[in-house]
């Protein structure tokens, strides 16, 4: 049995959706109701990370896991290998990120998915890290703007990152929680080119057929946005890593998803083209 967590995340709907059929597969997420059209076959469990009674039911019989936390500083990870171990839980498959590899990258993220990736290792089961850059999906946030306005607006818009599409990320990780080689690995995940949020606007004009204009965000200006959806904090984490995006440090691409799959990564043309329609503006009949 294969135990997904965050199974409704924008990771975890994707791995649901990759898993071949017929592999014994059990999802686990705070709100089952939540879960729109699950795999033929799938069962559906209720979890919560502070909950011991709970991950003991999620896990009962799993042997192996994918494991996505998203309480940043908190003890999610912790408690999870604490009660993946005493099920006898043979290999944790876990979302971490990129910036964990960047000496330079210091900010509250990549510090607790640092010590997340310490607690796996020493937890006495077998593991793999799956490290991504930023996801494609990041761009949804411009959707209203671009829906209401033709415009998106970002900070730092010529600074490249080679962000990539969830469901490499996906299919990376069922390609490892089903085969075999991956065990003690560290996988970094990018898509196949270094884009910035200029390049992307002009990508996403051409597939929805319609001119869009950038707007650049004075740092001031994001830190208000940031602050109206996360906390100071956090708030301070993410634009440090913006900055260190306009330094260059997230503009490698890595071989990570035609390592593991076979094939290149999808570029950001193929995930906007694939996405339009959350873009496109509403047609009132």
């Amino acid at each position: 049995m294969i135990l997904v967590t965050g199974a409704t995340g924008t990771v975890g709907q994707e791995v649901v959706r990759c898993f071949p059929v017929g592999v014994p597969l059990r999802l686990m997420t705070r709100n089952p109701a939540g879960v729109g059209a699950v795999r033929p076959g799938a069962e559906v469990v209720a979890g919560d990370y502070g909950d011991p009674e709970s991950l003991a039911v999620a896990l009962e019989g799993v042997r192996k896991v994918f494991l996505v936390t998203g309480r940043v500083g908190g003890d999610e990870d912790e408690a999870f290998l604490r009660a993946a171990r005493a099920a006898g839980v043979r290999h944790v498959v876990k979302l971490s990120a990129a910036s964990v590899a960047d000496a330079r990258a210091d900010d509250l993220v990549t510090r607790w998915q640092r010590v997340s990736e310490g607690l796996l290792r020493a937890s006495g089961m077998e593991w793999t890290l799956l490290r991504p850059r930023s996801f494609m999906s990041n761009c949804l946030s411009w959707a209203g703007p671009v829906r209401a306005e033709g415009v998106v607006r970002a900070l730092y818009g010529s600074s490249l990152n080679a962000c990539i599409d969830p469901r490499d990320i996906a299919e990376v990780a069922v390609r490892v929680l089903t085969g075999e080689g991956h065990r003690g690995m560290a996988y970094t995940l990018t898509g196949p080119e270094a884009i910035s949020a200029v390049q992307q606007t002009r990508v996403l004009g051409q597939v929805l057929g319609v001119p869009l204009r950038f707007e650049e965000l004075t740092p001031a200006q994001a830190r208000a946005a940031l602050l109206r959806r996360y906390p100071a904090e956090l708030v301070q984490a993410l634009l440090s890593s913006a900055g260190r995006q306009r330094e260059g440090a997230k503009a490698g691409v890595g071989s990570g998803v035609l390592d593991v799959t076979g094939r290149p990564a999808r570029s950001f043309g193929e995930w906007a083209a694939d996405h339009a329609e959350a873009f496109a503006p509403v047609v009132v009949s």
